[in-house]
């Protein structure tokens, strides 16, 4: 059974989540997701919208995903998941800002040089993306008031 490993935030659930994790499962047998812990988001990105706990029931709930997990804290290296899910692949979403060099300096590293990494494709949508679906949902809500 080949296991993929998938992460992000997942704090607006929108099509281009859905095609990622789509695309993380068509490279395998067995997908699991780690979504970001709150503290983690508040540390690298924003105040999260839903908790964890919300996004964890909500990504589990797709027909894609075989399992869910949350991640660490951030003061818990990231890496630290590993074991636990022996993942064979990461497949990273099209826009995630991580870099597959560094991933992979870092795996081998740990002494998880076997596990692959792979960027999957986008979806091609206007709104794709959390951002995306704030802007537009901001730009709605300014039409409106003037």
């Amino acid at each position: 059974m080949k296991r993929i490993l998938a992460v992000g935030v997942f704090d607006l659930l929108h099509a281009g989540h859905l095609h990622y994790l789509e695309q993380a499962k068509s490279l395998g047998d067995h997908l699991t997701v780690v979504i970001a812990h709150d503290d983690t988001v508040r540390q690298r990105k924003h105040e999260p919208i839903t908790s964890h706990a919300l996004r964890r029931r909500l990504v589990a709930g797709l027909k894609p995903v075989d399992e869910v997990v949350v991640g660490n804290p951030p003061d818990v290296p990231i890496f630290d998941v590993l074991p636990a899910i022996r993942p064979d692949v990461i497949a990273l979403g099209y826009d995630q800002e991580h870099a597959e060099e560094s991933i992979r300096h870092a795996l081998d590293e740990r002494g998880h040089g076997n596990i692959q990494v792979v960027r999957v494709k986008g979806l091609s949508d206007d709104l794709d993306g959390t951002r995306k679906i704030i802007a537009k949902i901001l730009e709605r809500a300014g039409k409106k008031e003037d």
